[in-house]
């Protein structure tokens, strides 16, 4: 086996591992700690230390449950929604590079999955993906609450992505290339991109929360009208696959931020490329992660801070305002990068 061939499994290999292995459950002990600290309560605290064994119950308790499957539904549709709304989610992050090229034994080997010219393109393409599951999972169900559900999806996604892709956009035009190992390269050689861009970091974020459906966008799932939203009729490991393509989507949004705006796997004054290959592709790995996780956890923070918006609320947020304010944005990234500023 050549040396590119291995670092491409080597790449793969820590990819799910962290994703699948790392990153969803470590979340939802996050999610049930982090909230029992906030509301000042207990939490789990029966499986290990402070709850940890919590997420491996989850687990089992998904593998073990009763997958049921309501005689009304479109079969087809309905088993095919879950595995949609995983694969997009788990293919988006290959185009994000966690570290410099490295050269093993006279190759040089790019840290990224996908190494190619339109990798923001590639992303937000199948991204735009996940909006499909959503409203065939609640379409397929055959259940009022779900339609409606899958429907509110439809709309916020399509509203978001709009003012996010904007967003994204005004950070590429200063480098001049779609390849975001460009755009961690130029934030190491001047200044991280959320200093000069603060108004299109703002917009990243708040677009992020509404297209991964969380708290205080998550009218698509809001219990106290729609029982659970599209994934009302879903149960065991199909309601877990939603579950876990949230948290994916959130990462590699978050991964997606920390690249564009937080320098990606990069630190101030430290310079790892002249480092041993393996020290720096760890460094480099870390570093990105780190920022993921501080991403995630504001996540979980403003879950637990802010009410939910009402939907007439949330799509004028989306219509009247971010995406003005995106369009200011763009406008201001395309003369800053005429003038020389940015």
């Amino acid at each position: 086996m050549s040396v590119t061939t291995f670092a491409t499994f080597a790449k793969l290999g820590l990819y799910l591992a962290f994703f699948l292995g790392f990153i969803a459950p470590v979340m939802v002990w996050v999610e049930r700690r982090g909230s029992a600290l906030m509301q000042d309560r207990p939490g789990p605290n029966r499986l290990g230390p402070l709850g940890i064994l919590q997420p491996i119950a989850d687990v089992f308790k998904f593998l073990f449950k009763e997958d049921v499957i309501p005689s009304s539904v479109d079969k087809p549709l309905y088993l095919l929604a879950p595995l949609l709304a995983v694969l997009p989610a788990l293919s988006t992050f290959v185009v994000i590079p966690f570290g410099p090229p490295i050269e093993v034994k006279g190759e040089l080997i790019r840290l990224v999955i996908a190494d190619v010219d339109a990798g923001v393109l590639l992303l937000l393409a199948l991204a735009s993906l996940g909006v499909y599951s959503l409203v065939m999972a609640g379409y397929a169900s055959n259940n009022k609450y779900s339609l409606l559900g899958s429907i509110r999806a439809s709309a916020q996604m399509v509203s978001y992505e709009l003012a996010l892709t904007l967003a994204v956009l005004a950070v590429l035009l200063p480098v001049g290339s779609f390849r975001l190992d460009a755009v961690v390269e130029y934030q190491r050689d001047f200044v991280w991109n959320i200093i000069p861009q603060a108004l299109g970091f703002l917009i990243f974020v708040i677009a992020a929360f509404a297209e991964t459906n969380r708290l205080p966008f998550d009218l698509p799932e809001a219990d106290s009208e729609l029982v659970a939203g599209f994934h009302t009729e879903y149960s065991a490991m199909r309601f877990a696959a939603f579950f876990m393509a949230e948290y994916v989507s959130m990462a590699v949004l978050s991964a997606l931020a920390a690249t564009l705006y937080l320098g990606g796997w990069s630190l101030p004054f430290v310079d790892p490329t002249g480092w041993p290959w393996l020290a720096t592709a760890l460094f480099s790995f870390s570093v990105l992660a780190g920022k993921v996780l501080l991403f995630m956890f504001f996540f979980v923070w403003v879950r637990w801070t802010f009410p939910r918006f009402r939907y007439d609320q949330l799509m004028r947020l989306g219509w009247k305002v971010l995406l003005p304010l995106a369009l200011l944005n763009v406008i201001w990234a395309a003369a800053g990068s005429l003038a020389g500023i940015l």
